[in-house]
């Protein structure tokens, strides 16, 4: 028997693809994944995108995402792929879809790509963690213990279970600074991994290392996202 053949007009070529840079900010951050795509799907409908579609019973709009930060934390640095059947200024696109978005998703840059987020151009993240109520004194010798580690294997629970990683091949960089507001605050760049490697597995990490612990939820943002040059991060 054959398989049914959807009909309907053809869906038109993607002409242009556009890279967007985007922050998570305030409660945002606390926005899954889906809800994000969902909010980025409604905001190119009322920005008038030309979005092109799959083709299909059930199209859906060209809009490619590099790995989200996690629910709960804040970032800087969010990358998705937009393909366009008309080609947009990338100025006016920015503007429009900035304005069609919720309060807390903002569309830092528009730049024109040559099509995709291959990984290699995504490789690490540079994060920034304050931990209030923590000062330096202790923070410091854990960060050196945990740094002249070979292994840190950590544990996280996820939707499918128990996962099981190794946190310290994954750092490549990890240093401890003070706040303006005497809070301990931790500057770290972690490798893009399978299974990936997050802030909290760092964290975690730190704790069994040294048994300290947080009195205060840690604060977490992604300051940027790239490829990695020396201990630091270009943006791709």
């Amino acid at each position: 028997m054959a398989k049914p053949v959807p009909s309907g007009t053809k869906p038109l070529p993607a002409v242009q693809y556009l890279l967007v840079r985007y922050a998570k900010r305030g409660k945002m951050r606390f926005a899954s994944h889906r809800d994000v795509a969902r909010a980025f799907e409604r905001g190119v409908r009322r920005a008038g995108l030309p979005v092109a579609y799959s083709a299909g019973f059930t199209p859906h709009p060209k809009i490619s995402y590099a790995g989200g930060a996690p629910t709960g934390v804040a970032s800087e640095a969010e990358y998705l792929s937009l393909a366009v059947t008309a080609r947009q200024e990338a100025t006016v696109v920015r503007e429009s879809l900035d304005a069609a978005l919720p309060d807390g998703i903002d569309v830092i840059d528009v730049t024109e790509d040559a099509g995709g987020l291959p990984a290699d151009r995504l490789s690490v993240s540079q994060w920034h963690v304050v931990l209030p109520g923590m000062d330096t004194t202790g923070l410091a010798p854990a960060v050196e213990s945990f740094l002249a580690l070979q292994s840190a294997p950590v544990e996280r629970l996820t939707s499918k279970g128990m996962r099981r990683m190794d946190a310290r091949p994954a750092v490549v960089a990890l240093d401890v600074r003070q706040a303006a507001s005497g809070d301990a605050e931790l500057l770290m760049v972690v490798r893009h991994t399978v299974p990936a490697v997050r802030p909290d597995d760092v964290l975690t990490a730190l704790r069994e290392v040294s048994g300290l612990d947080w009195p205060v939820p840690p604060v977490m943002t992604r300051l940027a996202q790239g490829s990695l040059a020396g201990a630091g991060v270009v943006a791709p």
